[in-house]
């Protein structure tokens, strides 16, 4: 407007009206501009931040210059849920940073504080499991191990069971070394341990019956074994017994990749007899030589890593754990975390003797005293420098996303981050296994493998699952059962089941994964269930209803879909909800409301509308 005298003003002529627009919208394009330029000068001024290994949400924000607002925003959007107060870890902040443009840099004096040197690493115990199928004399040989060990017998034996314990091997050479065993994990605890990511083992005594030869735990330990990616020591115990076929052992083995030294294969497989303390000697001795083959080393100083093999409440001194450690001296007074929700500060430290220590060097099996809660087996242990640092973990809410599907390894092989697919497969019959194997092996180019990590017949198990997790496998199963325990787990951990009915599907989906051509899943929820009462208002694309909440809750701009009987009628969409005279964005069950949605269908009094969204899954 232009003005002319007092309180008086003159319309602009067309001409003057489209100038004056030309100049506004030059001016909204330089007032931008000015924006996008001064984002850019702070970001250039601001350079490579420093952030710390944790921090607040809110201390956060201040570091790079964002409102708070937006910054919960932005991690929201990564689904981790975090208030002002609330901690987060230096990785998830600077992916969050990087969503803002601006890079970061871990805190150095913290970061030369908590990390591992290097400066004294030198060889360690080997640490081995012993595996095999029901009644082929596990325990037995453990026990035979335990007697061959000079210092349980020069201090009187294992007084009490924690969970692993050691042996000190005198051989031929008179050489002292010593093996640490864990006597804990049948298969479904190994699994357990590596879904963690918990790969503490170093070595698999694989142990068979000469008399009864591979059977269904065999292959499972098997399985176990070469997802796990390590050396395996086969001993054919039970030597002395009538029936004893070595042979046939050999062979059954040979059919599952597992070949003998003698039979021009890699595998060394030690006839023992555990009952009759036969042959012990010689696979402690391979056990040995393996264990140098291999370098085994670890850091003797530095911040402690350790992973739980045991745990549960004592009287009289309150929650205690077996840890094995794998890097780092424990030192009693030490202060750890385990896990997300178990810290404490160590008062007391116990070896697989029962005799108390001062200190724990890698691969020593402890049990300790002095933590806040009872953990889980497979819980990380991580040393801290002290109870702030601790309790500041121990409150982070940084939730790391571990799930893989055939979205994810898609996206991986696409990019190039993936060479190898890995494949957990259970069907209802022997020949459907072989048959699908076969077929989904044959799909291997030289830049991406498929490997079928582990088979078998039957229903989809916990362990396929810690598998899955651990080896980041996709789960599949042909014809089978999913029971509702082992559905909703895998739904907890995040972990893929695909089921199929028809071969060619599954094929079908393993080359989509391979071409990297898969479509992210959608998944719908429900948000929520109204009854209408009544119909206010209609035209033909747009109805206003009065109802009440029934189920859940219902907000504004989400899908709906139609019921009447029971039966769907027609989908829509909520534009605007009401409650009394007043416009809300959201409505609780057993509330009354009015709402305006989107249709072209006719609603009517009792009929039931159900709001739902859609959430791709990534």
């Amino acid at each position: 407007m232009v003005y002319l005298g007092r309180n008086k003003k003159a319309k602009l002529s067309k001409k003057q009206a489209r100038a004056q627009r030309k100049t506004d919208a030059k001016a909204t394009i330089d007032i931008n501009t000015i924006f996008k330029k001064q984002e850019e000068e702070k970001k250039v001024k601001m350079g490579i931040v420093t952030v710390p290994k944790i921090v607040t949400v809110r201390h956060f924000a201040e570091l790079i210059e964002e409102p708070v607002t937006k910054v919960i925003e932005k991690l929201m959007q990564s689904g981790i849920m975090a208030s002002i107060n609330e901690s987060i870890d230096y990785e998830t902040a600077a992916i969050v940073a990087d969503e803002f443009g601006i890079k970061t840099q871990p805190d150095k004096k913290e970061t030369e504080k908590d990390v591992i040197t290097h400066t004294n690493e030198k060889n360690r115990p080997p640490v081995v499991v012993v595996l095999g199928h029901v009644d082929h004399g596990k325990t037995t040989l453990l026990d035979a191990i335990r007697h061959t060990d000079i210092a349980s017998t020069e201090s009187g034996g294992i007084t009490q069971h924690i969970g692993a314990y050691q042996v000190i091997w005198k051989d031929k050479k008179n050489h002292k070394t010593p093996i640490t065993f864990l006597d804990t994990p049948g298969h479904e605890a190994f699994s357990t341990m590596r879904a963690h990511g918990a790969n503490i083992t170093d070595i698999a005594i694989l142990v068979v019956a000469a008399d009864d030869g591979v059977k269904p735990q065999t292959r499972e330990a098997i399985s176990h074994i070469k997802a796990a990616n390590i050396p395996v020591i086969v001993a054919i115990n039970k030597i002395d017994k009538p029936g004893a076929d070595i042979d046939k052992v050999k062979r059954e083995l040979a059919d599952l990749d597992l070949i003998c030294e003698e039979w021009g294969g890699k595998v060394v497989m030690i006839p023992v007899s555990a009952k009759q303390k036969q042959g012990i000697d010689n696979l402690l001795d391979m056990v040995i030589l393996t264990a140098q083959m291999q370098n085994y080393q670890a850091q003797y100083d530095g911040k402690v890593e350790a992973v739980v093999i045991e745990s549960h409440m004592q009287a009289g001194i309150g929650p205690v754990a077996t840890i094995l450690i794998q890097h780092g001296t424990l030192q009693k007074s030490d202060i750890i975390v385990i896990g997300k929700k178990v810290w404490g500060k160590i008062r007391l430290m116990e070896n697989y003797l029962g005799k108390r220590i001062d200190q724990a060097t890698p691969a020593m099996p402890v049990k300790i005293a002095g933590i806040n809660n009872v953990p889980n087996f497979g819980d990380k242990v991580i040393e801290v420098a002290n109870e702030r640092d601790a309790k500041n973990i121990i409150n982070t809410t940084a939730a790391k996303i571990n799930h893989f599907n055939l979205y994810r390894a898609s996206e991986a092989i696409k990019s190039g981050e993936l060479q190898e697919l890995s494949i957990i497969l259970k069907t209802d019959a022997q020949g459907s296994l072989e048959a699908i194997k076969n077929t989904l092996e044959q799909l291997s180019t030289p830049k991406i493998k498929v490997s079928i990590i582990s088979s078998g017949i039957g229903a989809i198990n916990e362990n396929d699952i810690n598998m899955a997790i651990a080896a980041k496998a996709i789960i599949m199963g042909f014809k089978i059962a999913i029971p509702d325990k082992i559905a909703e787990e895998a739904k907890e951990k995040k972990i893929q089941i695909k089921k199929y009915d028809i071969i060619y599907r599954l094929i079908e989906d393993v080359q989509a994964v391979l071409s990297g051509m898969v479509k992210p899943e959608i998944n719908e929820i429900i948000i929520g269930k109204m009854q209408v009462i009544k119909e206010f208002y209609k035209t033909a694309d747009r109805k206003l209803v009065g109802g009440k909440i029934i189920d859940g809750k219902f907000v504004e701009n989400e899908k709906v879909r139609i019921f009447h009987s029971g039966e769907m009628i027609g989908t829509g969409k909520l534009s605007s909800l009401q409650v009394e005279q007043n416009k809300v964005a959201e409505v609780a069950k057993g509330t009354e409301c009015g709402a305006a949605i989107v249709t072209k269908v006719t609603i009517k009094p009792k009929d039931i509308i159900e709001q739902y969204k859609e959430e791709k899954v990534l």
